[in-house]
């Protein structure tokens, strides 16, 4: 657990002065042609654009911290009357307050008044959907055909699917979603019904709000779902051929059980390991937002929102947007040593 507030408080630490070395002025930009050198000084202000860099750290780390330290001055930067935070008061100290609350992520510039939290969140919910579709069909597909291949190794069948393989690792994820997108949902459209772009919701022609759209999930799920199901099938088949020569399969075989029972209950349960570290790669890279997917198919996503908010210089939604995905990379971590442990009694035993 330590490591991982570690690495979460090193993303933070880097993604905050990173972004705040970029040129431009933020203040500049929240104006646009309004520009007033008075709402400009208010502006600066109220985000703390007119604090020293390493002030400006210390109290973005105070706001996106589960345990902070407020001042009880009204009208200071930390005040918990402001409304921006949802805490539970721990004790205070002099003039200050320590309290447990709910990350406070700020505000959009862009959508002024909109807390970047919601933004994520609305946001990421397609992006689940999205790598979640893509990874079922990854790894169902996927340990079949390795399953398959390894047991009719050196076979035309078993050189075909490794062949395939090859190419859909070899396939940059733009160039597959530039494909995909133009044969089925543009040549092929009156045979198979499918939209070249589209989320999740889309916005009803007649004004009765939004109203669910699957068919939109088709294509980017596929297109998403080529290079780890690639790499799952190479894994599958090497890994299911390396236990397969070991002794314990060996000793299972010669004492009469049948070879379905073999493969799925002694074999295949050891040779998923390589298999799982790879999905879990793969997933939470998909969760950081399959950028070109979901911006080829306008799939209204975290990583499309991340462009978005890198093109408006929105720099509360990028850094917010990168802390949550790092998040969900420590939690799916940890998630996947339990897996490992569950799957090889030898791992918990260590």
């Amino acid at each position: 657990m330590q490591y991982a507030i570690l690495v979460l408080w090193g993303v933070l630490t880097l993604v905050f002065f990173l972004f705040n070395v970029l040129p431009g002025d933020p203040a500049r930009m929240m104006l646009d042609k309004r520009e007033d050198s008075n709402q400009l000084a208010i502006i600066k202000k109220k985000y703390g654009f007119d604090r020293p860099l390493g002030e400006q750290y210390a109290l973005y780390l105070n706001d996106v911290s589960p345990v902070s330290l407020h001042h009880n001055t009204p009208n200071s930067f930390t005040s918990l009357s402001n409304g921006k935070y949802q805490f539970k008061r721990l004790f205070s100290i002099a003039d200050y307050t320590l309290v447990f609350k709910a990350p406070y992520l700020r505000e959009s510039f862009v959508r002024t008044g909109t807390p970047v939290s919601i933004i994520v969140l609305e946001t990421f919910k397609n992006t689940l959907v999205l790598a979640s579709s893509s990874i079922v069909i990854a790894l169902f597909i996927g340990v079949i055909l390795g399953v398959i291949s390894a047991l009719y190794k050196d076979t035309f069948f078993d050189k075909l699917v490794l062949f395939i393989s090859v190419i859909g690792m070899s396939l940059p994820s733009f160039l597959a979603s530039i494909i995909i997108a133009w044969l089925f949902g543009f040549v092929l459209n009156s045979y198979t019904g499918l939209n070249m772009t589209g989320s999740l919701y889309e916005v009803d022609d007649y004004g009765r709000g939004l109203f669910l759209q699957i068919n939109n999930l088709i294509l980017p799920a596929i297109t998403l779902a080529i290079r780890p199901l690639s790499v799952i099938i190479q894994l599958c088949r090497n890994s299911l051929l390396e236990v397969l020569s070991m002794d314990y399969i060996r000793t299972a075989t010669a004492k009469g059980l049948s070879k379905f029972l073999v493969i799925f209950k002694h074999a295949l349960s050891n040779a998923l390991n390589p298999v799982i570290t790879a999905v879990s790669g793969w997933f939470a890279s998909m969760l950081a937002g399959a950028v070109f997917v979901e911006y080829i198919f306008a799939w209204n996503g975290i990583g499309k929102e991340i462009v978005d908010a890198l093109n408006k210089l929105d720099l509360p939604v990028v850094m917010g947007s990168v802390l949550f995905i790092s998040l969900i990379f420590v939690i799916i971590n940890i998630i996947v040593d339990l897996i490992y442990g569950w799957l090889d009694p030898r791992i918990r035993l260590n």
